[in-house]
C-alpha cells in the first residue's frame, strides 16, 4: 500500500465517503457523497498526509446522476482549492479487475483514518452496462458499507481498476458494485486519457484526444457516425444504437471497444485530414430543372422543358407543349431520365421554374412514377423558383453578390412576414432588400399577393411559406401560418443557406413518416430557392416543342 497517499476522505454535511486524487487538483468520488454541495460544504483530507490537512473543494463535473438507486452517472469530479504535492492514482487497462483480488480504501463510521475491505470482481456482463458485481473473498473481514462510496477499487500493485458505489443485496450478502474505469470514462472525458488500453499505444491515444480537444476549439462540423464508418473497417463493431453524443464520445468508444490496434490511428488520421482540410464552398448541387411556361396556344397548353446539368453544361432531356393535365406524368418520365444524366454521386437538386401564378402547386407531393408513390419532395431535394426572376438579369446578377456573403454564412435569420401584415410595402421592400437572406411568411402567396410579390422583386434568395397557411386577413382561433413560422425558426436556425433544400426535404420525410401527416406543420412547406450559380445563363428554348 506504499505510495497511495492519493486516497481521499471526503465529508459533506452529514455525508461521508472516499474518493481519489488523478491530477494535482482533481479528486474523483461518486456524485451521491456530495449530493448536498449546494448547501453545505466539501471537506477532502488525505489520511497518509495528514499534514496537509482538510481542503475545500468545489464539483467541476457531475455525470448526471438523480438521485434513485439505480441511477447512471454516479459520478462527481472535485476540484480542490490548491494543488497538494502528492502522485496521483494509476489506472490499470480495463478488464484488469477480472480473477484479481481488489482492495478498496474507505471510511466506515468510526474509522475516521481508513478500513480496507477485499473483494472480487464477479465474471460475466456489466449489470445494467454499467455496474461490475463485487463479492467478498472472506465472510469475515470489513464488508463495504457507508463511507466507501467513491473509493478507488485496486489490484494489490495499487493500479485503479474502478470506483465503489454502494453496497448491493440483502442484509448479511457481502455483495457491492463498482464502476469500472471505462465506464467511468464515458462520464468525464479527463479520464480517457489517464487509461492505459491493451492495444491502443499511449502517444496515439495522446495525438487522438489533442485533435478531438483541437475539433471541439475550432467548431469542426463533423458528423461523429460517419467519421467512424470512415474511419473502420468490417471488423469493427457498429456504433450504438443511439449513435454518438459527441465527437469525444465517438473517439472514447474506439479506445475502449475497438481492439483493432490501428482503430486509433485510423480514426485520428481521418479526424486531421478534417481539420486540415481548407476551408470549403457550400456542397455544388448538380440541378434538373423543369420549366413550365404558357404555350401561347391556349390557356390548357403550356410547354414542359427538363434538362440536367453536368459539368457546367446544360444536357437538354426532353421539350413538349402538353395540356395540363398531362404535365405530371411527363415530368416523371423525364425527370428520372434526366437522373442518368449526372455524374456519378453527384448531388441532385430538382428545381421546378414556374409561372408566378403556379409557385404554390404542390410539384413536391406529385409521385416519383406510377410504380413508385414516394412523393418527389421526399425523393430529392426540390426547390421552386419564379420564372420571371430566373431569367431576370438584374436579379440574377444582385442575388450573385446574395450568395457570396452568404457562403461564409453559418446561418442566416429569418426574416418573417407575419399572419394580417400591415407592414407599408415600401417598407417591407426596403427591409428585405437590405437585410434579408431568408424571408419565411405566414401564409401563401394568394393570402398574401402583395408582400409576396415584394419577396419575388427584390434580391431575397430563399423564400419559404405554407402552402394551405394562414388565408390572410381577420380569423378566430390559432393561426396555422404563424405556428408555422414558429416551428421554421427552430428548424433554420444555423443550417447554411446552402444546405436547405436538403433540410427541407428532411423535414417533408418527416411529415410524411407522421403518425397523421396532414397534421404537421412541415407537410405542406414550399422552398423558393434561388443561386443563379448552379444554373448557367437561361438559354432560348431547347427546341421548338410539338405537339
Amino acid at each position: 500500500m506504499s505510495g497511495t497517499a492519493w486516497h481521499a476522505r471526503i465529508e459533506c454535511g452529514r455525508e461521508v465517503g472516499a474518493g481519489f486524487l488523478v491530477s494535482a487538483r482533481q479528486v474523483l468520488t461518486c456524485a451521491h457523497v456530495v449530493r448536498f454541495s449546494d448547501r453545505a460544504e466539501i471537506a477532502v483530507s488525505f489520511p497518509g498526509r495528514a499534514d496537509l490537512g482538510a481542503l475545500t473543494a468545489t464539483v467541476t463535473v457531475h455525470g448526471g446522476w438523480r438521485g434513485g438507486p439505480n441511477d447512471r452517472g454516479d459520478l462527481a469530479v472535485l476540484e480542490l482549492d490548491r494543488d497538494v504535492p502528492l502522485t496521483p492514482a494509476a489506472f490499470a487497462p480495463p478488464g484488469a479487475e477480472q480473477g484479481a483480488e481488489l482492495v478498496a480504501y474507505g471510511f466506515p463510521e468510526g474509522y475516521d483514518e481508513g478500513m480496507l475491505a477485499s473483494y472480487r470482481a464477479q465474471p460475466g456482463p456489466l449489470i445494467a452496462d454499467e455496474r461490475v458485481q463485487l463479492e467478498a473473498l472472506t465472510a469475515h473481514g470489513q464488508p463495504l458499507a457507508a463511507g466507501f462510496s467513491g473509493a478507488a477499487m485496486m489490484l494489490p500493485d495499487g493500479a485503479v481498476v474502478g470506483m465503489v458505489l454502494t453496497v448491493a443485496g440483502a442484509r448479511d450478502v457481502r455483495v457491492g458494485w463498482m464502476l469500472p474505469v471505462q465506464v467511468m470514462a464515458r462520464y468525464w472525458r479527463g479520464l480517457a486519457e489517464l487509461v492505459p488500453t491493451p492495444g491502443h499505444r499511449a502517444d496515439a491515444l495522446g495525438r487522438l484526444y489533442a485533435l478531438v480537444r483541437r475539433a471541439e476549439e475550432t467548431g469542426l462540423s463533423c458528423d461523429p457516425q460517419r467519421l467512424y464508418a470512415s474511419a473502420m473497417d468490417d471488423f469493427a463493431p457498429p456504433p450504438p444504437e443511439e449513435g454518438f453524443a459527441s465527437l469525444w464520445a465517438a473517439a472514447a468508444y474506439v479506445q475502449f471497444e475497438v481492439p483493432d490496434p490501428g482503430a486509433v490511428v485510423r480514426f485520428a488520421d481521418r479526424l486531421q485530414e478534417l481539420l486540415d482540410a481548407p476551408p470549403q464552398r457550400p456542397a455544388t448541387w448538380s440541378p434538373i430543372v423543369v420549366e413550365i411556361d404558357h404555350s401561347g396556344a391556349g390557356a390548357d397548353q403550356v410547354t414542359v422543358e427538363v434538362s440536367a446539368y453536368r459539368d457546367g453544361q446544360r444536357r437538354p432531356v426532353g421539350a413538349r407543349r402538353l395540356p395540363r393535365s398531362a404535365v405530371r406524368s411527363y415530368v416523371q418520365q423525364r425527370v428520372d431520365e434526366a437522373c442518368s444524366q449526372l455524374d456519378p454521386g453527384a448531388e441532385e437538386l430538382l428545381a421546378f421554374v414556374l409561372p408566378r401564378e403556379l409557385l404554390n402547386v404542390g410539384v413536391a407531393h406529385w409521385e416519383c412514377g406510377p410504380e413508385d408513390r414516394t412523393p418527389l419532395g421526399c425523393a430529392y431535394p426540390l426547390v421552386v423558383t419564379d420564372r420571371s426572376r430566373h431569367r431576370g438579369g438584374r436579379l440574377r446578377h444582385q442575388l450573385r453578390k446574395k450568395w457570396r456573403k452568404l457562403d461564409a454564412s453559418p446561418g442566416a435569420a429569418l426574416h418573417r412576414v407575419d399572419c394580417g401584415s400591415r407592414e407599408h410595402p415600401a417598407g417591407l421592400r426596403m427591409r428585405l432588400r437590405d437585410d434579408a437572406e431568408l424571408t419565411g411568411y405566414a401564409a401563401s402567396p394568394e393570402g398574401a399577393r402583395e408582400h409576396f410579390e415584394i419577396g419575388l422583386t427584390v434580391p431575397v434568395p430563399i423564400l419559404l411559406w405554407p402552402r394551405d397557411g394562414c388565408p390572410g386577413g381577420g380569423h378566430d382561433g390559432p393561426c396555422r401560418g404563424t405556428a408555422f413560422l414558429d416551428e421554421l425558426a427552430v428548424s433554420v436556425a444555423g443550417v447554411p443557406p446552402s444546405e436547405l433544400p436538403r433540410l427541407v426535404m428532411d423535414l417533408r420525410m418527416a411529415a410524411e413518416a407522421a403518425d397523421v401527416p396532414e397534421e404537421h406543420w412541415a407537410r405542406d412547406v414550399q422552398l423558393l430557392w434561388d443561386d443563379p450559380r448552379c444554373f448557367p445563363e437561361p438559354a432560348a428554348s431547347l427546341r421548338s416543342p410539338v405537339d
